[in-house]
């Protein structure tokens, strides 16, 4: 699959690359730096990347004015999204010719070439094979391109101690850091933390409950946000801090929005993605996400999570 989507690539002149809603690292890293990758490859083609911006990751690359008109005889190629639903910019359908690439569990089987990798610590990962695999027929990297990649892996593993990281993430994490870019300084903008994102944390942390089972929730309201000033997905990225925890075995946050509740699950070792799927969501076994409407949701998801760790803690 590999080759054919770099034969694929070879005979397109537009190449216009998507991601998923509300990004993080491994969206962005995969998204852009397979761009970098193509740049670089083929400074004759023109190689576009779109979706709407995140704030907090704009230090990691730009995104282009893409028109409708860019997308005639145009190839797209979907980075990191497992749900059409999700890709940022749903335009994605208007090229000529439509690559998936993901690391998700391939429930939403779109595109005319799919390339799906399940053990892949992230779609970051599995761009740098790309580049592997075309390596010998020219392909090129760019400190900027590896960086990126670099960022995506990092961010997808949280910084190596997620169970998705391999004996191969670490390999390609050590070739990609021989590019020269410096690590001090993208960690520093990664994980830099605002004063009012700080006190929400201070506050998850002494207000969160756990049961007997080890499930846990937290629910951050409209005002709640309005108070520490923060944004949704400001609050939504807080979900990993309780992580460390004793006696966590899954926890939820519920995040308020103007049209939706955002749900995001996590886990350290009851399958959770299977609950994510019956509320409008996904993702993968430890780690997913959902879309609720109503707080009476939310109390089901909780209800059905308890469930879940309680099954998992008599076995």
């Amino acid at each position: 699959m590999r080759d054919q989507i770099l034969n694929t690539i070879k005979q397109y002149e537009t190449i216009i690359i998507h991601r998923h809603v509300r990004p993080d690292p491994d969206a962005l890293g995969s998204q852009c730096g397979l761009a970098e990758i193509l740049k670089t490859s083929f400074p004759e083609k023109r190689v576009l990347v779109t979706g709407e911006t995140e704030p907090s990751l704009e230090f990691l690359y730009k995104m282009d004015t893409v028109s409708d008109q860019d997308y005639d005889g145009a190839l797209v190629i979907v980075c990191d999204t497992a749900n059409q639903e999700r890709v940022s910019d749903q335009r994605y359908h208007s090229g000529a010719m439509l690559i998936k690439i993901d690391h998700h569990p391939n429930e939403d089987q779109y595109g005319d070439l799919i390339w799906v990798d399940t053990s892949a610590s992230s779609v970051s990962e599995m761009i740098y094979e790309l580049f592997l695999e075309g390596k010998g027929s020219g392909l090129e990297i760019s400190q900027k391109g590896a960086e990126l990649i670099y960022a995506g892996i990092v961010g997808d593993t949280g910084r190596f101690l997620f169970p998705s990281t391999t004996d191969r993430t670490f390999k390609y994490a050590s070739e990609l850091i021989d590019h020269g870019f410096s690590i001090n300084k993208l960690y520093s903008s990664l994980y830099k933390t605002k004063i009012n994102v700080a006190k929400l944390s201070g506050y998850v942390l002494q207000n969160f409950e756990v049961s007997p089972s080890g499930a846990a929730s937290v629910i951050i309201r409209q005002d709640l946000l309005e108070k520490y000033e923060t944004t949704a997905s400001e609050a939504s990225q807080l979900v990993s801090i309780l992580g460390d925890i004793e006696g966590m075995t899954a926890w939820v946050f519920f995040v308020e929005e103007e049209d939706q509740i955002r749900v995001r699950l996590r886990s350290k070792g009851p399958v959770i993605n299977e609950l994510a799927k019956r509320y409008r969501g996904g993702g993968h076994p430890l780690a997913a996400g959902a879309s609720i409407h109503q707080w009476e949701e939310a109390e089901q998801v909780f209800e059905e999570l308890e469930l879940i760790c309680r099954d998992y803690q008599q076995k």
